[in-house]
């Protein structure tokens, strides 16, 4: 994936969208932070610690349009949605609600879970099996509902 965005980098440079251009500069940047967060050694990023950055990248975008909504700030809204749109590219398709609240409930089972007290444990083995797919905000939401 890394490698991916790096091509993208070029083509946005070759296509002149300077738009696209600079917001793929910016993941671009925040994924060598990742790496050298992480200790890096040269080996570069797993696709699942890109998609990790990425998905935090999402998250802050999605926060801020939330308070420039607020205060009207429209324009900048607009160019977060743009954003949004650009990194989104590099997303795999979330599951739906249904196949999520399926792979909670197998979870569920699997982990023996009762209670509140084990949401920690089913969250876990969501995020490991699932992490890339499901919006980890929702999918506790589901897990709190069915173990109340």
């Amino acid at each position: 994936m890394y490698e991916q965005v790096k091509k993208d980098l070029i083509e946005a440079m070759k296509s002149g969208d300077k738009f696209k251009l600079s917001v793929i500069k910016m993941l671009k940047s925040a994924l060598m932070n990742e790496e050298i967060n992480l200790g890096g050694n040269g080996s570069g990023l797993t696709d699942d610690q890109v998609l990790a950055v990425i998905k935090r990248e999402v998250k802050k975008r999605n926060g801020s349009i939330e308070e420039y909504t607020k205060y009207g700030k429209m324009d900048a809204v607009e160019d977060l949605k743009k954003e949004v749109e650009v990194l989104s590219i590099y997303l795999p398709e979330e599951m739906s609600d249904e196949e999520l609240n399926k792979h909670i409930d197998e979870i569920i089972a699997e982990v023996g879970a009762s209670s509140i007290k084990d949401m920690g444990r089913v969250m876990k083995e969501l995020t490991a099996k699932y992490a890339s797919q499901i919006d980890m905000g929702k999918a506790s939401g589901f897990v709190k509902a069915k173990l109340n």
